[in-house]
């Protein structure tokens, strides 16, 4: 079974994740983010304290299928960093983020993910993705950040589609979609 859940920032996306697992000792917390920034430390120390101590955690960048082991349950968190370490690692250098630049980028993270939901399914394991909804709000002022909206939406569409089932969370309440 492969869930997504999708929600804005502090919607309750992870906690809901988290919560499908609640009990569970076999379960891998697939980590996207980077320790570049204090901030960074500081939102991973958080989440960090959020979940069980005896969940392994897999510190993944784009090698995110290399975190299926012997365990039954996964979560990836999220899919929106794991774009964003995408982009700017193939974009750092770029003067403009033309069409072909951006599908690569959306190709790379789609990959990413489908390796890891195709060998989440062939292991017989569970996997939650967590990603965020970009596309709610106002149009970003900044180019660089309208780019990674678009792009970010539309590796959620291909998440989606290689879901079983999906929740959208807002405000702490899921809601099912599919």
């Amino acid at each position: 079974m492969v869930t997504l859940v999708i929600g804005g920032a502090r919607s309750g996306k992870s906690s809901f994740a988290e919560s499908a697992y609640d009990g569970k000792k076999d379960v891998v917390y697939i980590a996207t983010s980077r320790t570049e920034d204090d901030e960074m430390i500081q939102r991973i120390s958080h989440h960090r304290s959020q979940r069980p101590d005896f969940w392994r955690t897999f510190e993944g960048d784009y090698n995110i299928a290399d975190a299926v082991g012997h365990e039954k349950f996964y979560i990836l968190d999220c899919i929106t960093v794991l774009t964003s370490n995408i982009m700017f690692d193939m974009s750092k250098d770029a003067e403009l983020i033309d069409d072909k630049l951006q599908s690569l980028i959306e190709d790379r993270a789609a990959e990413a993910i489908k390796k890891l939901v195709d060998k989440i399914k062939k292991s017989g394991s569970e996997l939650i993705m967590v990603t965020n909804e970009v596309g709610c709000s106002i149009v970003p002022e900044n180019y660089v950040a309208r780019v990674y909206r678009d792009i970010v939406g539309r590796v959620n569409q291909r998440a989606a589609k290689m879901a079983d089932q999906a929740y959208a969370v807002f405000c702490g309440i899921p809601m099912k979609l599919k």
